[in-house]
């Protein structure tokens, strides 16, 4: 009989849980639709981009345990291409994007093949050396235009029928663009595939021991992270109509790792909420007098005196302990 009521209390719980999910994820979705007819759609895309871009990096450092300074290489390199696929060649929007994801994904093969050879603080400065590397392309190669940039890109028609120049019609594509990778990201998490990533960063050695080749596991996985982070640098260079430097510094990768952090590495939302936050510091600072990133670095020391696990991953970690 004991053994029975756990099992119906744990059942109960789960039951809970899973409704408690869907509920949470059906009201954040009514509030991203919501969402433009409240506040400036252009800042909403914004946050959409590097909340998707911070989601890639999450997937590599939150559960395969690998910390890359070059993420902005795949972010910034995709813009580039997006930009130019679409403004010179004058392919539409959908063909761009696919475009700049599938270069940023053989970026991140090759930047990967290189990398996971070591670990730790080598690997880190490795993919941030690689990342100086595609920087110093982006200032030096004729189609970038150097510190111009990429300018004046054209939104097109999305499949022919969808008028990005349209402001709702560009916001609900990026909010398409941004579940579609997110719902990339969660059945990666979920599948075994995910469970062996995991285990990888635990204890890598004893996922070698029981016949896993960790190596292609993180190759996988970066691989998808640097194609997901290439994806939002190619919607952004969509959305603002434009690709530069800024996108592909060492600072961007910088600030990626901020979003993760501060969200909570290893969670699926932690990201989505360090990166809406960043986003809007600096977009309400700037209009101020005060030093956006003196303000945001003690924002995040704080967060981290406050809030070690990232503000999602603390509210996880004490809710639970409240129920009991």
């Amino acid at each position: 009989m004991t053994v029975a009521s756990n099992s119906t209390t744990i059942g109960a719980r789960g039951s809970s849980r899973s409704t408690g999910t869907v509920l949470v994820t059906v009201l954040l979705l009514a509030v991203a639709v919501a969402a433009p007819f409240v506040l400036y759609p252009v800042f909403l895309m914004k946050v959409l981009c590097f909340a998707l871009f911070a989601c890639a990096f999450n997937l590599l450092i939150g559960y395969a345990g690998l910390l890359s300074f070059g993420h902005a290489a795949f972010f910034g390199g995709a813009a580039y291409i997006s930009a130019h696929t679409v403004k010179v060649w004058g392919w539409p929007p959908e063909f761009g994007l696919l475009a700049a994801t599938a270069v940023a994904g053989a970026m991140g093969l090759v930047f990967g093949a290189i990398a996971i050879r070591r670990q730790g603080i080598y690997f880190a400065m490795i993919t941030l050396a690689l990342s100086q590397m595609i920087f110093f392309l982006a200032l030096q190669l004729p189609f970038t235009h150097g510190e111009d940039g990429i300018q004046g890109v054209p939104r097109g028609v999305l499949f022919g029928i969808f008028d990005l120049n349209q402001p709702l019609t560009m916001y609900y594509t990026v909010l398409a663009i941004f579940l579609i990778g997110f719902a990339i990201i969660w059945r990666t998490v979920h599948s075994p595939f995910g469970q062996v990533l995991k285990a990888i960063r635990e204890n890598e050695p004893r996922a070698v021991s029981l016949g896993y080749r960790t190596d292609r596991y993180k190759l996988v996985a970066f691989v998808l992270s640097a194609s997901l982070a290439g994806l939002a640098g190619a919607t952004k260079a969509i959305v603002f109509q434009l690709a530069s430097l800024t996108d592909v510094t060492w600072q961007m990768s910088g600030e990626v790792v901020l979003m993760t952090l501060l969200g909570g590495m290893g969670t699926l939302l932690g990201p989505v909420v360090g990166a809406g936050l960043v986003v809007t510091l600096g977009n309400y600072l700037a209009a101020t007098s005060l030093p956006v990133p003196v303000v945001i670095g003690c924002i995040f020391v704080v967060c981290v005196l406050v809030f070690r696990r990232g503000i999602v991953g603390e509210l996880m970690h004490r809710l639970p302990k409240r129920g009991h």
